[in-house]
């Protein structure tokens, strides 16, 4: 929704309202007890409802432009490397 707002105001084009449902599914195998847990995101699923003055057109623009530069969106889309580092008492765990 940041995205919406930003590429509105860049495109010149009036979002009166706004709301997102997201829905994800997830699944969780494994066992905690033996260290084998794992968890899965299965899929997610985005509902946008607008409100808008403007042309559909415009308004398409500016929800094209949105999704590509949603930062999560495009991670998800285009699954990109993630590190961690755990730290315990401030040294390496």
């Amino acid at each position: 929704m940041t995205q919406v707002s930003r590429y509105g105001h860049m495109l010149k084009v009036t979002v009166t309202k706004m709301r997102m449902r997201v829905r994800a599914s997830y699944r969780v195998t494994g066992s905690v007890l033996n260290d084998t847990i794992e968890g899965a995101m299965l899929g997610a699923e985005t509902v946008l409802e607008l409100e808008s003055p403007d042309p559909p057109d415009r308004v398409a623009k500016v929800i094209r432009n949105a999704e590509r530069g949603c930062f999560v969106m495009q991670a998800l889309l285009k699954p990109v490397p993630v590190t961690g580092t755990t730290l315990l008492n401030g040294k390496p765990l």
